[in-house]
């Protein structure tokens, strides 16, 4: 704030007064400048060389990411890493619809919330678009968490069933009472649980009807890590991430790192936005194949890489440490990587180089 001397003053002293009408002047110029600033600065918008993208928004999301599926519906979309069991994009698809189905049988609408406490696996991607298919949404826990943790969530996101392993029911039960809400298990399903099988086996052409979706409905709801405070929900709608996915990989854009061509290795954990919209969603609606790993564990991922021929390799900075630094990998064949992509956390130009060198033939993203 500028302070201008009285004119009593300025009369006192003269070169005063000329100084004073200087800096008014100066101070008058300075806030026309930063008005107009102001005014170019929230008005202005930078235009992109590329074309423009067309995002077909008034699709529902799982519409969305199988909508060109028809073409290549015996390409491989979901590879289990533990199993080998591989489904087509064609399953896929049914398997979703029979999910879809079968969450209205046990009572799922639209604008109910179910809760996926998953590691990476095929019925992830099931009981989240068959979710999407009814209407439903879901939110995505960490099943490392507490039982607190998993509590506060479930609460807070007013889910009325949980998809989970066997592992994880005693995490549940010590907030759930038994039958209180159905509680499906995608392995070996304990006292009070049901089987996945009720939710896959539906006959998704009796069963099955959908409702009509708005691009505006509510389809995800992650919770962010906590960071700022105790984790909080995010609503994402079906229009938000068919946004996000397809200024990702649609378009004419010479950066865009996916194709039907591609097989993407899938170790960072879907119940986090980063691998549920840019690894997951992004691969179906670009028709590259997908290699799902309920966990990181060197070995077994430098296996899957040279038995998939994994070209895609989305990755963290504890990840591209283990790729940079651990000994193991010089005795693997990795050349078939051509994009790494490192997200969440920036990494030094070190560390980047360190696995520049490992892997001389990739391109690296973050």
């Amino acid at each position: 704030m500028i302070k201008l001397a009285s004119p009593e003053t300025q009369q006192q002293i003269p070169h005063l007064a000329d100084t004073a009408d200087a800096t008014a002047a100066a101070a008058a110029a300075a806030a026309a400048a930063g008005s107009a600033a102001h005014q170019e600065e929230t008005t202005f918008i930078f235009k992109s060389k590329l074309p423009d993208i067309a995002v077909p928004d008034h699709l529902s999301l799982h519409s969305y990411c199988f909508e060109k599926s028809f073409g290549f519906g015996d390409r491989p979309c979901l590879i289990n890493a533990p199993t080998g069991v591989t489904y087509s994009f064609s399953d896929a698809e049914l398997n979703c619809r029979r999910v879809a189905a079968g969450l209205s049988k046990l009572g799922i609408g639209k604008g109910d919330t179910i809760m996926i406490l998953l590691q990476n696996c095929p019925e992830f991607v099931f009981a989240f678009l068959g979710a999407s298919m009814i209407g439903a949404v879901s939110t995505t826990a960490n099943p490392f968490c507490m039982p607190s943790e998993i509590r506060k969530q479930f609460t807070a996101a007013s889910a009325r069933l949980v998809v989970t392993q066997a592992a994880y029911v005693d995490k549940l039960r010590e907030f759930l009472t038994p039958g209180e809400i159905p509680v499906v298990t995608v392995d070996d399903a304990p006292e009070g649980c049901v089987h996945f099988s009720v939710l896959s086996g539906a006959d998704e052409r009796e069963d099955f009807r959908g409702p009509d979706i708005s691009p505006d409905d509510a389809v995800a709801l992650p919770f962010s890590s906590g960071t700022t405070g105790l984790p909080k929900g995010v609503v994402l709608t079906h229009r938000s991430l068919v946004t996000s996915v397809a200024q990702q990989v649609d378009g004419e854009n010479p950066n865009l790192y996916l194709s039907g061509e591609d097989t993407v290795l899938c170790v960072l954990p879907l119940f986090h936005i980063y691998s549920l919209n840019s690894v997951l969603l992004c691969s179906l609606r670009a028709g590259a194949a997908v290699v799902l790993m309920p966990k990181f564990e060197i070995g077994s991922l430098l296996e899957l890489i040279v038995r998939h021929r994994v070209t895609v390799a989305p990755v963290v900075p504890p990840l591209v440490i283990a790729l940079a630094k651990n000994p193991m990998v010089e005795k693997f064949d990795l050349s078939s990587i051509r994009i790494v992509l490192s997200g969440a956390a920036p990494l030094g130009k070190e560390l980047e180089e360190a696995l520049k060198n490992r892997l001389p033939q990739a391109t690296f993203g973050q």
